[in-house]
């Protein structure tokens, strides 16, 4: 009970807005769910003491994934806004959230390519049956390692840094929720590509290449953007972009002055005590 709610305790700090992390949305919210489709994939740049670590981690924008199911839920109830989305909490565990949750923050459309209406079904299917599971936060082992957002390690081994240990802390950051459910339907993300030798004896020195799914846990947000299996949607693309319907403001914008530099705290210190010194030397 005690490590749990350290663990709880420590993953309310992490979810929590980081001080010096700010981002802006690119869409208007109108425009990205008109775009969105059954399957996307959603990347968000979080801007929480956890997404600072994993864009670090993995030298990426991307923070965050969720899951595109539309009206799969169905109707929501009179004045409550529509869950479209499934994504892994780390605090709330499995949870169908709604679109307008990252409406203020920067996103990306990544969808899979060539599979039918009833793999889709399937891999939503899957998505929804883990709804309500929670996470395990007695690992603090798995927490502790984001206390230090930008950790001195080297490029090349900051990605095996954020899946050092197996807890689930760790599962419910790395995307394996999505990942579970795209190799439910055999859909590959960034498989692995073995080469074994031919067995066709016209053709001794022929190779066969092969794909292995990768274990879900190895994932992170920023893979359904690198892999070549999913394609980046623009939103604004996908309208119809004219760049000669755009009104370009012409004028010259005023630029205001920089502010005057403020003395620091020591300083104006140190000004209050000489002048009280030159009072006293006056009189």
């Amino acid at each position: 009970m005690l490590l749990e709610w350290i663990g709880e305790r420590l993953a309310r700090y992490l979810a929590k807005p980081n001080p010096g992390e700010g981002s802006m949305a690119t869409l208007p919210p109108e425009v990205l769910a008109a775009t969105l489709r059954k399957g996307d994939i959603l990347l968000v740049e979080g801007t929480s003491r956890f997404g600072t670590a994993i864009k670090y981690l993995t030298q990426s924008t991307w923070s965050h994934a969720a899951l595109y199911i539309g009206d799969s839920l169905g109707a929501p109830n009179f004045g409550d806004e529509p869950l479209v989305l499934i994504e892994a909490d780390v605090l709330e565990g499995v949870r169908a959230v709604p679109l307008s949750l990252y409406a203020d923050d920067h996103t990306r459309i990544c969808r899979p390519v060539g599979i039918s209406e009833a793999e889709i079904n399937r891999l939503i299917g899957y998505a929804i049956s883990q709804l309500g599971g929670k996470y395990d936060l007695k690992n603090i082992i798995d927490l502790l390692r984001y206390l230090v957002p930008t950790p001195p390690v080297p490029s090349r081994w900051r990605r095996q840094l954020l899946f050092i240990g197996s807890g689930d802390p760790t599962r419910a950051i790395c995307s394996s929720l999505i990942a579970q459910a795209f190799a439910h339907i055999h859909y590959p993300i960034l498989p692995e590509r073995l080469l074994t030798r031919s067995e066709e004896p016209d053709c001794p020195r022929c190779y066969r290449q092969y794909f292995r799914i990768r274990h879900h846990s190895l994932y992170a947000p920023r893979d359904f953007d690198l892999s070549p299996y999913f394609q980046v949607v623009k939103p604004v693309l996908e309208r119809g972009f004219d760049p000669h319907l755009i009104q370009w403001h012409e004028e010259p914008v005023a630029l205001l002055p920089p502010p005057a530099p403020q003395p620091s705290q020591p300083t104006a210190r140190r000004r209050h005590w000489l002048r009280r010194w030159f009072v006293r030397r006056s009189t």
